[in-house]
């Protein structure tokens, strides 16, 4: 069966972009070369940061936005993400808050893509 095990973002700059997740991860890449770094984040799945205007074909100026999102955490957990994200210097879009579908807290990375840690309510789903 089919099955994604990857995602991958293209940055302005690896080298920061890099710096950047090994803050919020709190880990190093398995890979890293000059235009590419790659995490193992969990269950095998991947996130890849590639340089830009390093990729063939060639990425799109602009395109669509991008989340990625954390959500198997409890409200404690947002809350101390949140306070280690302050302390690193990740800029904070939406601060802890209470949202229809659960506790969240958005950061972005460099370029801009959104990190959200949510502890997703979901007391209504049968």
């Amino acid at each position: 069966m089919f099955k994604p095990n990857s995602v991958i973002i293209y940055v302005s700059d690896v080298e920061t972009s890099t710096k950047f997740y090994n803050r919020v991860f709190s880990s190093q890449p398995i890979e890293s070369f000059k235009d590419f770094s790659l995490y193992m984040l969990t269950d095998g799945f991947m996130l890849g940061l590639q340089q830009k205007d390093a990729i063939e074909p060639k990425a799109q100026e602009h395109f669509g936005g991008f989340e990625l999102s954390f959500s198997d955490v409890e409200n404690k957990d947002v809350d101390r993400i949140y306070n280690e994200w302050v302390e690193s210097g990740v800029d904070i879009e939406l601060s802890p808050k209470k949202l229809d579908f659960g506790y969240t807290v958005v950061g972005k990375d460099p370029d801009g893509h959104r990190l959200r840690v949510c502890a997703t309510d979901t007391s209504e789903i049968d």
